[in-house]
């Protein structure tokens, strides 16, 4: 026997896609729709987003600022990991939808609903991570993905219902599939489905284009506790502030775009323009600075990591026990990454061009090129002597036949 549905949570942002979903879900379900609108830094205007939802047919509307939440406890470990998928994408928008998913598990328990709802279409990604998060959290939960079941094919039918339900309907064309929120923008469709074309001028939003970019550098330094960012050029900030002062500042010099085709974990080829200001300089910075505190073996133990932590956080498993294991391994190796880095931001780049830590290991009298007392070059010929035992024999014994 179904179990019956008499209320659902809709991740909802106010657009066609969920309004309509939102009615869509009452009519077909004959339930109460609860909705939860999280801003996450998408720079929105979201004022009379809630009071829309009810007038939709929602019996309740939660509009809750994430921002803080989403930056210090998704952002900053993924950030510490040196996440990147395909060893190009920063991965904004995966990072956000275990948070949003996150929510929706918590309003349901407190609105004891029976399921939650989301807008994501049945070939991408995020239906699989926000599903995935409801079931790490909340397996009990039942999970409506109308993309997948209903008969509404195209903005045209949902634009035909919106008016048979009399749901407002916005004047505005949307010459791109867009999500925004603190750590990035993305953009898919418009001319960006032919992966020859080259990106137009509207897919610039958080970063200027390269060549509007200021003709002098600029110079920021960005220090560290722990792996993560805790001042911008010498003032205290929390981080979710870190991250805006980065974007304004990384955006203005055209740093942080991205076009690439990508593999979704559905199996689809996908191409998309990723803007990531202040996320690219502060992978860049604590990049760097695990370079004078952070010990060899170490790094390069979590180095092996990263494709695995990224993929985890691409195709939803932030909630799962690999990713978890995963980021317990990092936070310890994090425990020294401690310093400032000086960054000089010049016509789409970042180039750290300094750095200090109170935990450096980096040692002058041993890196210099002058005499030092403390390193006989001698040693190195047993060093050397001792490595070299396992090729001189593969040459002796196995090249030779």
């Amino acid at each position: 026997m179904a179990k019956a549905i008499n209320k659902v949570v809709l991740a909802y942002s106010g657009g066609l896609d969920t309004s309509v979903i939102l009615k869509w879900i009452a009519v077909t379900y004959g339930c109460e729709v609860v909705t939860l609108t999280a801003d996450l830094g998408q720079e929105e205007d979201l004022d009379g987003v809630d009071a829309k939802a009810l007038r939709t047919g929602a019996s309740r509307a939660y509009v809750e600022d994430l921002r803080e939440e989403f930056a210090r406890d998704f952002i900053f470990p993924m950030m510490r990991s040196g996440a990147v998928y395909e060893g190009r994408y920063l991965l904004g928008t995966s990072i956000a939808r275990p948070l949003i998913a996150k929510r929706l598990v918590d309003i349901a328990r407190a609105e004891g609903a029976q399921a939650v709802a989301h807008g994501a279409t049945g070939k991408g990604n995020d239906q699989v991570r926000f599903e995935l998060t409801v079931n790490a959290l909340a397996p009990d939960l039942d999970v409506i993905a109308p993309w997948r079941i209903w008969d509404l094919r195209s903005r045209t039918d949902l634009t035909a219902f919106a008016e048979k339900h009399g749901i407002p309907l916005s004047t505005s064309s949307k010459q791109y599939s867009m999500d925004r929120n603190m750590l990035h923008c993305s953009f898919e469709g418009g001319e960006l489905e032919d992966p020859w074309c080259e990106p137009g001028p509207n897919s610039h939003v958080m970063a200027v284009p390269v060549e509007q970019a200021p003709d002098t550098p600029e110079y920021i330094t960005i220090e560290f506790k722990k792996g993560d960012a805790v001042a911008v050029n010498g003032e205290a900030m929390s981080p979710a502030t870190i991250v805006r002062t980065l974007n304004t500042i990384a955006g203005r010099h055209g740093i942080g775009r991205l076009d690439m085709v990508e593999n979704r974990f559905v199996g689809i080829k996908s191409r998309g323009v990723y803007e990531t200001p202040g996320g690219t300089v502060l992978h860049i910075a604590h990049r760097d600075l695990e370079g004078i505190c952070m010990d060899r073996e170490s790094m390069h133990l979590r180095d092996q990591m990263i494709p695995r932590y990224a993929e985890a956080v691409y195709n939803g498993f932030w909630f799962a026990p690999e990713r978890e294991a995963m980021q317990a391994f990092i936070d310890k190796t994090q425990e020294t990454v401690n310093g400032t880095v000086r960054l000089k931001l010049y016509k789409g780049n970042a180039y750290p061009v300094g750095r200090t830590s109170p935990n450096t290991l980096y040692c002058h009298d041993l890196a210099t090129f002058e005499d030092c007392a403390t390193y006989d070059h001698a040693d190195a010929a047993g060093f050397i002597k001792l490595q070299g035992l396992r090729v001189r024999g593969y040459a002796q014994r196995v090249k030779k036949g």
